[in-house]
C-alpha cells in the first residue's frame, strides 16, 4: 500500500557520494527532527526529469528553503554514480542532496515502485514529491502516468 498524508515515513538506506566516495543515509536520520522534500523520479537523465523535475527544485531550493525546509533531496532508482553525476551535470551544488535507491527497496516500501520494463528500464520508482516533518510524511504527492504537475517544486512551494 503506498504511503500518505499522516503517514510515519519507513526505514531504509539510500546512498549517497561524498568525497571520500559513497556514503550509507539512513532515512531515520535523514527525517528525523527535521523537515525535507524528498522528490524521486524515474530516472536519472531521463527527459522530463532532466528537463523538468530537477532544474526546478534547484531553481527553488532557495524560495522552499526560506519556508522552513531543512534539506531537499531527489531520489531515484539509479546507482550512487549516477546520481551524482547528474547532481554534478545539473549544478545542484549543495542545494539538493541526490539519493541513490540502487535496488529500488525504498520506493517499494513507500508503495510507489514503477514498472518501467515495457520501457527497458527495469522497475524504478514512480514521480513524486513528499514533505517529511520529523519522520511523518506531511503531504504526499504522487502524479498520474505520464504527468508532471503534483511533483513539481512550483506546486511543493505552494503547499509550504
Amino acid at each position: 500500500m503506498a504511503i500518505k498524508a499522516g503517514d510515519r515515513m519507513p526505514s531504509g538506506t539510500l546512498k549517497t557520494m561524498t568525497k571520500d566516495g559513497p556514503k550509507d543515509v539512513k532515512t531515520d536520520d535523514l527525517f528525523k527532527g527535521k523537515k525535507v522534500v524528498l522528490f524521486s523520479v524515474p530516472g536519472a537523465f531521463t527527459p522530463t526529469c532532466d528537463a523538468k523535475h530537477l532544474p526546478g527544485f534547484v531553481q527553488l531550493a532557495d524560495q522552499i528553503h526560506a519556508k522552513g525546509v531543512d534539506s531537499i533531496a531527489c531520489m531515484a532508482v539509479n546507482d550512487v554514480f549516477v546520481m551524482n553525476a547528474w547532481g554534478k551535470a545539473s549544478g545542484v551544488a549543495d542545494k539538493i542532496v541526490m539519493l541513490a535507491d540502487g535496488n529500488g527497496d525504498y520506493a517499494k516500501a513507500l508503495g510507489l515502485e514503477l514498472d518501467a520494463k515495457g520501457y527497458g528500464m527495469g522497475t524504478r520508482g514512480q514521480r513524486f514529491a513528499i514533505i517529511v516533518k520529523d519522520g511523518v510524511a506531511e503531504q504526499v504527492n504522487v502524479e498520474a502516468a505520464g504527468q508532471f504537475k503534483v511533483s513539481a517544486a512550483e506546486h511543493v512551494l505552494s503547499q509550504l
